[in-house]
C-alpha cells in the first residue's frame, strides 16, 4: 500500500475521532461505570476525557506527517562479481496487539503498525470492550473512505481462554505480538505464544539522589516523577540517597512531608527506618515491584557505585535518573546503569515515544532485542536483503 494511503487514512482517522469525541467519550463512560476493582493504575489507564481524544488526533497526526519508514535503505555492497547488495526497510506482515484497559492503546500503537505497513489484530482488555469495539469501527471507516480493506485492522474479541487458544494455535499467521500490561499478562502472552514478542514490561524506576545534588531539584524531580501519573511505567518507585548527602535529615523531612501531600505511601530500608519518616519495608522482594500507586521506597547507600549495583540488581530496566552537580559522576551512572533510558538530572516521566520525537509509541521495550525504549514507527520495521545479477553464479564451496 502506498505511503499516501497510508497517511490519507490517518489524517481520515484523526479528523473522525474529533468529530465523534461525544459518542467516544460516552461509550467509555459506560466502561468506567461497569469497572470493578480497587487497581487505581488500571482505572486511569481505563477513563478518557478530552485531553486524551486530543491526545490521540495529535498522535495520528503526528504520524502523518512522517517520512514513509518502509523501503529505507540500511546497508549498500557491491560484490566482486558485480551484484548489486541492498538491505532496506520492510513490514513485519501481522502484528498482534495484547494490551489492558487503556482504549488510547486502540489509537497510538495501531496508528504506528498502519503506518509501517503491517495488518493489525487487537486484543484489548474486557473493562474496556466498549472503548474499543468503537474506535476499531472508526479505523475500518477510515480504510474505508480509501478504498482499502476493513480487515487491515481487527479487533478479536475473545475471551482469556479463546485468547489462549489463538496464541497456541493461530487460526492465521501471525508475525509479532505486543503485550503492553501488567506482569500477568506478559507472562501470560510469553507462556502461550508461538511467534515472536516485543516485550513492554516493567518499570520499577529509580533515582539516585548523590552526595553534591541539589535538594530541592531532587525533591521535584521525585515528586514529579511519583506523583504525576501513578499509572505510568515511567513513574518512579525507588529513591537512593547517597549517605554523604549534607544535611541529609532535613533533606528526608522536607521530601517526606512533601509526598504526605499527595497521600503516598513511605517505605524505607533499615538504614534509614531510625528517621521514622516511613515504615520499614519488611523483605527484599519489595526492592524488585513495580508499584503504580501511591507507594514510594526510600533507601540509603554509602556512594555511586553501591547505588548503580542496587538499581542493576533490583530495576526493571526501563529508566533511571541521578541527581547530581558532578558530570563525571553522571556520565559514570549512565553509562554503568544496565537501563533502557538513563537521565541525568531529569524525571523519569519523559521515557515516552512522544516526548522522545517519535510521534507516539508501539510500546516501551525493556528487551535489548531488536529495539530498547520508546519503540516508534521508524523502529517497527524489520528488514530484507535485495540482490540484483546479471546471471552470476556461486563457483566456490
Amino acid at each position: 500500500m502506498h505511503i499516501t494511503k497510508r497517511d490519507a487514512v490517518l489524517m481520515h482517522m484523526a479528523r473522525l475521532i474529533a468529530a465523534r469525541e461525544k459518542e467516544i467519550l460516552q461509550a467509555n463512560a459506560q466502561d468506567v461505570a461497569q469497572f470493578a476493582g480497587d487497581d487505581l493504575a488500571l482505572y486511569d489507564r481505563l477513563k478518557l476525557d478530552q485531553a486524551k481524544i486530543l491526545g490521540m488526533v495529535q498522535s495520528l497526526e503526528s504520524l502523518a506527517r512522517q517520512s514513509d519508514p518502509l523501503g529505507v535503505e540500511r546497508y549498500r555492497f557491491t560484490h566482486a562479481n558485480g551484484m548489486e547488495i541492498t538491505n532496506r526497510t520492510a513490514a513485519f506482515g501481522t502484528v498482534l496487539i495484547i494490551y489492558e484497559s487503556r482504549p488510547d492503546v486502540t489509537i497510538e500503537a495501531t496508528g504506528i503498525a498502519f503506518k509501517s505497513g503491517n495488518h493489525i489484530l487487537l486484543k484489548g482488555g474486557k473493562e474496556a470492550r466498549r472503548s474499543n469495539l468503537l474506535l476499531t469501527n472508526l479505523w475500518q471507516e477510515s480504510l474505508r473512505s480509501q478504498n482499502i480493506a476493513e480487515d487491515w485492522v481487527r479487533y478479536l474479541d475473545f475471551s482469556r481462554e479463546e485468547t489462549r487458544d489463538f496464541l497456541l494455535r493461530p487460526s492465521e499467521k501471525v508475525d509479532l505480538i505486543v503485550p503492553r500490561g501488567g506482569e500477568k499478562l506478559i507472562d501470560f502472552v510469553r507462556k502461550h505464544a508461538r511467534c515472536p514478542l516485543i516485550i513492554s514490561g516493567r518499570g520499577n524506576n529509580f533515582l539516585f539522589v548523590a552526595r553534591d545534588a541539589d535538594p530541592d531539584m531532587a525533591r521535584q524531580l521525585i515528586i514529579n516523577a511519583k506523583t504525576s501519573k501513578i499509572s505510568a511505567c515511567n513513574a518512579l518507585d525507588k529513591v537512593l540517597i547517597d549517605s554523604g548527602l549534607p544535611e541529609k535529615e532535613g533533606f528526608l523531612r522536607e521530601l517526606t512531608q512533601q509526598l504526605g501531600e499527595y497521600k503516598v505511601r513511605i517505605l524505607t530500608d533499615a538504614r534509614l527506618a531510625s528517621y521514622g519518616y516511613g515504615q520499614e519495608l519488611g523483605e527484599e522482594a519489595v526492592w524488585y515491584q513495580e508499584f503504580l500507586d501511591y507507594k514510594i521506597v526510600l533507601g540509603e547507600v554509602k556512594d555511586l557505585g553501591a547505588a548503580i549495583e542496587m538499581i542493576n540488581t533490583y530495576s526493571g530496566g526501563h529508566s533511571a535518573t541521578i541527581v547530581s552537580r558532578n558530570p563525571e559522576s553522571a556520565a559514570r551512572f549512565m553509562d554503568e546503569v544496565d537501563a533502557a533510558a538513563v537521565y541525568h538530572n531529569a524525571s523519569t516521566r519523559f521515557t515516552d515515544g512522544g516526548q522522545f520525537g517519535l510521534g507516539g509509541e508501539l510500546a516501551i521495550s525493556t528487551d535489548k532485542l531488536h529495539q530498547r525504549g520508546p519503540m516508534g514507527l521508524q523502529h517497527l520495521t524489520t528488514n530484507k536483503w535485495y540482490v540484483s545479477g546479471d546471471g552470476q553464479v556461486r563457483k566456490e564451496a
